[in-house]
């Protein structure tokens, strides 16, 4: 089993920042996957930016050049720094990991960027 707590969210005015944080209950070298998704009610959920064991990432195009992600592994946190955010970015955000096949999901956190 692989707890995820995610913070970091909040409210920010279109054109700032926030940065999310993952924490896993456990090491973090231990996933093949770590990455971020968000979805809004009544929306599909989508991948935001993700990245693998070895350290490559994916990113969805609409966050390309904005959103980065990284990971601690002392820390076994992941993090999602948001920059110039739109008010199409207003979502709550998940993260996920993916360990021995399994998938896992944190509570998500909401970010809403007001115009």
């Amino acid at each position: 089993q692989v707890q995820l707590v995610e913070s970091g969210g909040g409210l920010v005015q279109a054109g700032g920042s926030l940065r999310l944080s993952c924490t896993a209950s456990r090491s973090i070298l231990s996933m093949n996957v770590m990455g971020w998704y968000r979805r809004a009610p009544g929306k599909q959920r989508e991948l935001v930016a993700r990245m693998l064991i070895g350290g490559s990432t994916n990113y969805a195009d609409s966050v390309k050049g904005r959103f980065t992600i990284s990971r601690d592994n002392a820390k076994n946190t992941v993090d999602l720094q948001m920059n110039s955010l739109k008010p199409e970015d207003t979502d709550v955000y998940y993260c996920a990991s993916t360990r021995a096949g399994n998938d896992y999901w944190g509570q998500g956190t909401q970010v809403t960027v007001f115009s």
